[in-house]
């Protein structure tokens, strides 16, 4: 029997060397959220990106200690390392994004390079020379020449690129793409990897297997032989009747190979009867015997035999020709026997490093990092330092823990967060039970759901208030006490918009401002009304097909319409330009027939900077 021992050491006062050089204020009520770990030019020093700390902070492997910090002013989504340990490249900012390059000696940041919308995951080029910066929400990644100190180039890629890694000889940078691209209302529909020549700048796409979607992890494996992603396997082609064994959503490793960039394999990282959910850091022992997983839904760290599953997968592919094994991946004990599943006491394990056979592994939640002694499989013991100790768990904090908690969840297979990342949309349909059978809605961002009932695509719930607590009887089999609802109703109410990357220094361009006054001059605004952009009211607007045929829909909001494609109840329109263009839409076509096409570009300009 797998024993694990668990050590907890509260940090209560900062370390006094300020290997940073930055001034150490007070410890605050404020949430460091650990968003990256990043070894220095040694595993002894980590540095810890603390997204809505604002902060980037030192962390003694060997003291179990915080030895300094720096502050920004802005949200931080991850760091890179000089290979000598000399220069740190820390992403941050959101619309307007920017890349520090910082002096790790003294904390001084030197320079800040700007980039697009919500930059995140850089990655150095082998040389030092280029850093790769993946641009969320400009579906991007910029190429920045660290001589010259700006970019010298960008390269679009598919939609949302939160990860990145590269080959160990910098000719390939695998980009994953978080959320699916294209129409939701086909039988396939799934997130993709895009792989990029650094050297030619042209883009391929990996395609994932069918029902893969949020992506979130991507690493190379120490041998360079192969690129493993952790994601989602949606089950959307079935109705959500049930959620034993993953009939609604598994979880996922992808194995794709470097010599051919294809995908070789997707592993589940399930058991029988237990999910792994929400699967999000990679990590490696250095003798590359151990491939590390962590479980931010479930808060657990799998640890794998990696030349034994190695094996297991070509064993399953060895004469098979026609790539039949691509479609093994409903085996629920692929990974039996050659897997540990250790419980972190951290919550949140969205980062990990790995030096030896110790793993430090971040908690956004928490705000601490689990050392994980793993030298002895049988015997794990655990050491967990807390970043932030002493601060206040508040109602909308509580609340988004619960959001992303699948330990809330029957068989602990999915959160909140699963189908509604960020409290935002997956991108997929899914055949819910709330309003029949063989019916699949695209799923509904939760921003402005609470100021906007009714709630669901054809207002079967009065409200926002009464999904939440539907949603948790149905993942839970039971009812919840009624303060968890309450503080996941916090938490979505305390959701704000992102500004738009179509906006230009902040404001509409000259094509929305033209759309604008088109919005508002045709039938759009009788509907769409500032600022909620919806009049709250359910319409027969000619969309419904099937069983719904006829059924009144509720109208909704507009506001951040940039980020939750595809469009229409059914996902139907992969982009807002088909939605004016191909699709009947109340009076929508008739009045988009008359426009020109300047017209139309500038009106779909206009609802994407909303």
């Amino acid at each position: 029997m797998q024993e694990t021992k668990v050590r907890s050491i509260k940090i209560n006062t900062w370390g006094a060397g300020l290997l940073l050089g930055a001034v150490l204020a007070a410890q605050s009520q404020t949430y460091l959220s650990p968003y990256d770990l990043d070894p220095g030019a040694d595993a002894s020093t980590l540095y810890v990106t603390a997204q809505t700390g604002h902060k980037l902070l030192t962390f003694s492997t060997g003291k179990r200690a915080v030895t300094g910090e720096i502050a920004f002013d802005v949200p931080l989504n991850g760091t890179a390392v000089s290979r000598d340990g000399k220069t740190l490249y820390v992403t941050g900012g959101e619309s307007e994004g920017l890349v520090f390059i910082v002096d790790a000696a003294s904390g001084r940041i030197e320079k800040s390079i700007p980039v697009g919308h919500s930059p995140t995951a850089p990655v150095l080029s082998p040389d030092g020379k280029t850093l790769y910066v993946c641009e969320r929400f400009n579906n991007r990644i910029a190429f920045l020449d660290l001589a010259a100190g700006k970019e010298s180039a960008g390269v679009e890629v598919l939609r949302e690129p939160i990860a990145a890694d590269i080959s160990q000889d910098g000719r390939w940078l695998f980009v994953a793409n978080h959320n699916p691209d294209g129409p939701a209302d086909v039988d396939y529909v799934a997130s993709k990897i895009s792989v990029i020549d650094t050297q030619t700048r042209q883009v391929a796409t990996i395609k994932l297997v069918n029902g893969s979607e949020g992506v979130r992890g991507i690493k190379l494996s120490p041998d360079g032989k192969y690129v493993f992603a952790t994601h989602f396997m949606a089950r959307f082609l079935v109705p959500t009747t049930q959620l034993e064994r993953g009939w609604v959503s598994t979880d996922a490793l992808s194995v794709i190979r470097v010599s051919d960039r294809s995908l070789q394999y997707t592993v589940l990282l399930d058991d029988v009867d237990q999910g792994f959910p929400n699967p999000w850091a990679i990590g490696f022992s250095d003798d590359g015997n151990s491939l590390l997983i962590t479980a931010a839904g479930s808060h657990e760290l799998s640890l794998i035999d990696l030349p034994a599953m190695t094996q297991r997968i070509e064993d399953e592919a060895a004469g098979d020709a026609d790539g039949a094994h691509l479609n093994a991946h409903n085996n629920l004990s692929f990974l039996s026997g050659i897997r540990r599943r250790i419980q972190l006491p951290g919550n949140g394990p969205r980062s990990m490093v790995v030096d030896g056979t110790t793993a430090y592994v971040a908690h956004y939640f928490s705000d601490s990092i689990d050392c994980v002694d793993f030298s002895n499989p049988a015997a794990v013991s655990v050491e967990s330092v807390e970043l932030n100790p002493g601060a206040d768990i508040s109602q909308v904090r509580q609340g988004e823990i619960f959001f992303n908690d699948a330990n809330l969840c029957f068989q602990k297979w999915l959160s909140c967060a699963t189908c509604h990342p960020d409290g935002r949309t997956d991108a997929l349909n899914w055949d819910l039970l709330n309003d029949g059978i063989g019916n699949p809605k695209n799923v509904k961002s939760m921003l402005l759901a609470h100021r906007t009932p009714r709630a669901m695509a054809l207002g079967v719930r009065a409200d926002a208030e009464a999904g939440v607590r539907a949603g948790l009887k149905y993942i839970q089999f039971c009812v919840r006490p009624e303060e968890d609802a309450l503080a996941i109703d916090a938490y979505l109410k305390s959701l704000t918009p992102l500004p738009s990357p179509y906006l230009v220094n902040g404001q509409l361009s000259e094509s929305a401002v033209r759309g604008k006054d088109l919005f508002e001059s045709m039938s759009c605004v009788s509907c769409h009304p500032a600022p909620l952009f919806t009049d709250l009211q359910m319409y027969e607007v000619g969309t419904t097909k099937g069983q719904d045929v006829g059924r009144l829909c509720d109208t909704p909001t507009l506001v951040e319409a940039w980020r939750t494609a595809p469009y229409l109840h059914d996902g139907r329109a992969a982009t807002m330009r088909e939605v004016l263009t191909t699709y009947d839409h109340a009076e929508i076509l008739n009045e988009a027939s008359r426009l020109s096409e300047q017209q139309i570009d500038d009106l779909t300009e206009y609802l994407l900077s909303l």
